[in-house]
């Protein structure tokens, strides 16, 4: 089964970094968050992506084709003694990463494009009935084998995963103005919200227009929703969205402990 990636957004609440690069590489210790979701997902086996490009996406583009060559040791040899030979030859020597075998599709689908449009137009590239998709800007410890066979069991066209979205601040419990107890960033508070992690059947791309205007959540889902196609499947583990430098302040804060989430 494949999996989209939606990685074309412009992260306007994260111009510290996405002045430069695209939101999916900003990274979490030594690489791009987008490569934390990818793993994710190989994990359980899943290892066909389709990565929907949109702002700076020739730089994801870059980094994937250079992935094997800026993880290896290489060996390099310059010029030459005529016209034939004058040019480099490069060597790989061994990858530092040796657990990465997974298969790409990078598709350009727009500078401004919304999140649905974006979808419709990698349809060409879905080959059997049923997808996956995310964001590429939210990392979490969703049992991505599960909310297959949650989708599977109920027969309908979507399913998304619902999480409760941590808060952005410590949270107080007080009695007579003592504090009892103090949660930094508790993960349930709030309502449900939606995560991502979907899993689509085909019959989605009905719904959707290649026109740049096509939301996902903002009509797509609601029509979905409106007509009971749309299940939610809860997950009550952790979730973050990285969406301001405080975000990627605290993810890496996370990695460098050794308590990223994502990874177990």
């Amino acid at each position: 089964m494949q999996t989209v990636i939606l990685a074309g957004g412009m992260g306007t609440r994260l111009k510290e970094e996405t002045e430069y690069i695209p939101k999916p590489l900003v990274k979490i210790g030594p690489r791009p968050i987008i490569w934390h979701i990818m793993k994710r997902y190989a994990n359980y086996g899943f290892k066909d992506f389709v990565i929907s490009l949109g702002y700076k996406g020739e730089l994801i583009k870059e980094y994937f084709a250079n992935y094997d060559i800026m993880n290896s040791d290489i060996s390099i040899k310059l010029g030459g003694h005529n016209d034939i030979d004058d040019h480099k030859y490069i060597k790989k020597l061994g990858r530092h990463d040796e657990s990465v075998d997974w298969n790409l599709i990078l598709s350009n689908t727009g500078l401004d494009t919304l999140k649905g449009a974006r979808l419709k137009r990698i349809e060409k590239y879905i080959r059997g009935d049923l997808f996956m998709a995310t964001y590429g800007d939210g990392v979490s410890d969703v049992n991505i084998e599960e909310l297959v066979s949650y989708h599977k069991s109920h027969g309908k066209i979507a399913t998304l995963t619902g999480v409760f979205s941590p808060s952005r601040f410590g949270v107080l419990e007080t009695k007579n103005n003592f504090v009892t107890r103090f949660m930094e960033k508790p993960s349930e508070i709030g309502a449900l919200v939606n995560g991502g992690y979907f899993v689509f059947h085909r019959k989605i791309f009905d719904y959707l227009s290649a026109d740049e205007n096509c939301d996902l959540e903002f009509g797509t889902l609601e029509k979905l929703a409106s007509e009971n196609e749309l299940m939610v499947y809860r997950h009550r583990g952790n979730w973050y969205s990285m969406d301001t430098i405080r975000d990627v302040e605290y993810l890496n804060k996370l990695w460098q402990q050794k308590k990223a989430f994502w990874e177990n």
